[in-house]
């Protein structure tokens, strides 16, 4: 509905917010119908009706106080059984804590399995610019590219997020393809890529950019780049 030719829900504002709430909705229950199945009932049951809500209240507390707590006492680690059953559901839906901490695991596992990164890319895409975006954006596409100002630019752009997102799903995906080498047949400008990771993020404008961290294959780590610069023998250093 929202690819349809004429951009109607596109540019309703409400849709899109409805539509993804309710994708949210769908993702949550996929996730509690993958762990509440029927031989889980009397065990899931029991943890609820067992709970202590105080020692409940108090975990709360500490962990949104960003302290780290260890379960030690039977009335905490009964609370953490819970607390990782609706960690089990949550972290299918897009936008939950759950699954930014998810996210943040899977960060500290390619680097345990790539070692640090060698780059940190931050990519913003000149939405407002582009004519590519602006035509995504306009119901007329008859004339293609326009010469728009500024002011009709920026207006374009605010009142289609739809198509400022696909926009920026295109570039990234050509960012990906053709700067870093990754699924082409020639390498990336930082030569080959051994792995990537990226976050999307809103500008303070309400549009999209992008946070990567990116593994080069067989770069030297940090540490190595450091003593290299600090060593004044190094051909390194002279190149550099």
């Amino acid at each position: 509905m929202l690819m349809y030719f004429d951009k109607c829900f596109q540019m309703e504002p409400m849709f899109p917010l409805v539509a993804f709430n309710h994708e949210q909705i769908k993702s949550s229950v996929t996730g509690g119908y993958l762990i509440a199945s029927k031989a889980n009932f009397p065990a899931i049951a029991s943890c609820l009706m067992q709970v202590n809500q105080s020692t409940l209240t108090d975990l709360t507390e500490r962990l949104k106080n960003g302290e780290h707590v260890k379960p030690t006492t039977e009335d905490e680690k009964l609370c953490y059984q819970i607390i990782n059953d609706l960690d089990h559901v949550a972290h299918h839906v897009q936008g939950s804590k759950t699954n930014r901490k998810y996210m943040c695991n899977e960060i500290w596992t390619l680097v345990a399995y790539l070692g640090a990164p060698s780059w940190f890319i931050t990519f913003a895409p000149a939405d407002i610019n582009h004519p590519i975006a602006l035509y995504y954006a306009d119901k007329d596409l008859s004339v293609y590219p326009k010469v728009l100002d500024h002011d009709n630019r920026f207006r374009l752009i605010a009142q289609n997020p739809v198509a400022g997102a696909c926009f920026f799903k295109y570039m990234v995906e050509l960012f990906i393809k053709h700067v870093l080498g990754v699924g082409a047949s020639h390498p990336g400008i930082y030569r080959n890529t051994a792995g990537y990771y990226g976050t999307v993020e809103q500008q303070g404008r309400l549009t999209l950019h992008l946070h990567m961290m990116l593994w080069i294959r067989n770069a030297p780590s940090p540490q190595e780049v450091r003593n290299k610069i600090l060593d004044p023998n190094s051909d390194f250093q002279k190149k550099l």
